[in-house]
């Protein structure tokens, strides 16, 4: 298949690399040129302008920063809409709101295409390998025309309702696990004073009721970080986070919730090591940032 990629951050460059890996022919576009020009090497084809990347596909998956971002490559002079888009299929998988969503939707129908929202779960290493976790919102026949795009992606894909459904989850799922870089942070420094060996500390936590998936995938990177030894590669990074979670503040809030107590504390913390200039830092820092924060 002819596929477009919209946003060539760290998790569209993974995606572009899996769906070349498996044969499609792939175009990509991004803001910042030089993060394009990097898949060429991988026989990726590079866009001049966001326009020129719908023109020469069929499918289109944007994977972008937020609203703004997504309203900078779809609706300028040479954006993804400027062209004849007529029977293309846009699949967009940023983490914003749903309102964000529909409304690019809309704007999508009126020039005679179609669009699902499918953000996902999991990082860079589960896009190259295939496992991510897809959540679609949409038309169940535009589903079925991305599908095999999707099934190299994802090892899971819920179909959860209309466009938009698929933010409301994405926002949903990832609370609980960004929520917990910090309370991780507050639980080692109660056992801190044992002084245990850090892998055994992390295996111990991960077999309690209270240890989630993600100890298991990055467990040995929780480890070096109570080492002081941050990873290789930044996979999620700390302003990601921020960004990700002052959505979800912002969507509970227009859901008539008001604030989100625990989010939003966990957010000040998150802040803090922004400000310390940790935010292009991988999340598995966050736990030893706040701790260390608090012995100085």
């Amino acid at each position: 298949m002819n596929v477009g990629i919209a946003g060539i951050g760290r998790m569209g460059a993974a995606i572009a690399e899996r769906l070349l890996k498996h044969g499609h022919q792939v175009s990509v576009w991004n803001r910042t040129a030089a993060k394009a020009q990097a898949l060429a090497q991988h026989g990726a084809s590079v866009a001049a302008s966001p326009a020129a990347l719908a023109a020469s596909t069929d499918i289109v998956l944007s994977i972008l920063t937020d609203a703004p971002a997504i309203e900078a490559a779809y609706d300028t002079d040479d954006g993804l809409l400027s062209g004849d888009i007529r029977g293309k299929l846009f699949v967009e998988m940023s983490t914003v709101r749903p309102e964000t969503e529909r409304a690019l939707a809309g704007r999508i129908r009126a020039r005679g295409a179609a669009m699902i929202d499918c953000p996902v779960g999991g990082t860079t290493g589960p896009a190259r390998d295939g496992k991510l976790l897809g959540f679609v919102g949409g038309e169940a026949a535009d589903l079925e025309r991305a599908r095999p795009v999707l099934e190299q992606l994802c090892r899971r894909i819920e179909h959860v309702g209309p466009v938009g459904a698929g933010a409301s989850l994405k926002l949903a799922i990832n609370l609980p696990l960004l929520v917990y870089w910090q309370a991780i942070g507050e639980a080692i420094a109660l056992c801190r004073p044992l002084g245990l060996d850090p892998e055994r500390l992390v295996s111990i936590f991960a077999d309690t009721s209270g240890g989630p998936n993600v100890l298991k995938t990055r467990g040995g990177m929780l480890a070096d970080a109570m080492r002081g030894k941050p990873p290789a590669n930044t996979t999620f990074n700390i302003d990601s986070i921020r960004k990700d979670m002052a959505t979800m503040i912002e969507e509970a809030r227009a859901l008539g919730y008001g604030e989100l107590p625990v989010t939003a504390r966990a957010l000040k913390c998150f802040d803090e090591a922004s400000r310390k200039g940790l935010g292009e830092g991988d999340a598995v820092m966050l736990p030893m940032t706040w701790l260390e924060s608090r012995c100085s």
